[in-house]
């Protein structure tokens, strides 16, 4: 029963997908990790077919990434997925990321919600059918907390949403956050280190046009808390550790 609850999946780290260092990015390993979320659940009965059908869908509200090595370009590696939580509106789901040679180099933590499509309001989860595939499998990295806000102690920097920013549903692609706002960042730091740890927080869906303000300030030497506002209120805020 355990093989049923824990999905599978390989992936190939290509070129083109990789940064000027030849290391995949925070938003494509995001990517990985989306696609292998959307597989396990359609095969289990409650993906995106699924949920349309009730006229319901899947929201990422929080993901924590922790990455101990970045893989090499053209690389195989395996994606792991589990749920690990359900309530009756947001489940929990972990990720373990695997090497070709049989090493972790990283996870990832993710709470989801169900919303209704039409109301955009959260929908009750059928706590029974997705708590089958609750596994017990460890996922050694702290979960997603409060991030605090920095808005108001920063000036930002001005940004609008556009085409190449959108989803499926019209609104701003949940990884294209975490592209804005590590763009923030002098490409100098990324010659010199690499991110160990990226959270973010969705509060709010961004939509094509809005005028966003993307804020950054740094905590100490090697954190930063980031955050992204409409109208003065924040739609995510993030958080990045260096090492």
């Amino acid at each position: 029963m355990e093989k049923t609850k824990v999905g599978e999946f390989q992936f190939v780290t290509e070129p083109y997908l990789s940064d000027f260092r030849g290391r995949v990015t925070i938003p494509m390993i995001g990517n990985y990790l989306l696609q292998v979320a959307s597989k396990h659940a359609a095969e289990r009965g409650f993906g995106y077919s699924d949920m349309s059908e009730k006229h319901t869908a899947w929201v990422l509200s929080r993901l924590a990434i922790e990455i101990i090595e970045y893989p090499a370009v053209s690389e195989s590696i395996t994606l792991y997925t589990w749920v690990d939580e359900v309530g009756r509106l947001f489940t929990s789901r972990c990720f373990e990321l695997v090497n070709s040679e049989g090493k972790t180099f990283g996870y990832a933590r993710s709470i989801w919600a169900a919303i209704d499509v039409n109301t955009r309001r959260p929908t009750l989860l059928d706590i029974n059918r997705i708590g089958e595939y609750i596994s017990d499998r460890p996922c050694p990295i702290e979960k997603p907390g409060k991030i605090a806000p920095i808005e108001n102690e920063t000036e930002g920097s001005l940004y609008v949403v556009k085409y190449s920013d959108l989803d499926i549903n019209g609104h701003l692609n949940s990884m294209k956050y975490i592209e804005h706002l590590l763009d923030l960042f002098d490409i100098e730091l990324f010659k010199t280190k690499d991110i160990k740890r990226f959270e973010i927080a969705y509060q709010s869906e961004g939509k094509y046009g809005m005028e966003l303000m993307l804020h950054k300030l740094k905590m100490d030497s090697d954190s930063y808390s980031l955050s992204i506002c409409n109208g003065g209120k924040a739609i995510c805020r993030a958080s990045v550790i260096w090492s």
